[in-house]
């Protein structure tokens, strides 16, 4: 059995944190997840929040940042715009999460 990849890209932070609980369902669901925080700094996650983060990276998923302050503040996977492109031709299912 083929597992899909799947990569979540969050561009408003509003909605991070609910597309980071998708990016773990799906991991529950035997798939590749991962997501992206891109553009805009994030709150401080809340210790729920950095559990569901732990849980993801335990499936081999996780969440990766454009945003330095991000991965200061919330302990996110650095990844440059480079990075990103490369990561997403990996990647069989793409999804833009929430509105700009």
């Amino acid at each position: 059995m083929e597992y899909k990849k799947v990569c979540f890209m969050y561009r408003n932070k509003d909605y991070a944190v609910d597309g980071m609980r998708s990016a773990l369902g799906l991991a529950v669901e035997n798939m590749y997840s991962y997501g992206v925080v891109m553009d805009s700094e994030m709150e401080q996650l809340d210790e729920h929040n950095l559990e569901s983060l732990e849980m993801l990276r335990d499936m081999e998923g996780d969440i990766y940042s454009t945003v330095p302050a991000n991965v200061d503040k919330n302990g996110l996977e650095p990844i440059d715009i480079e990075e990103l492109g490369e990561k997403l031709r990996d990647m069989d299912i793409i999804v833009p999460y929430g509105q700009k």
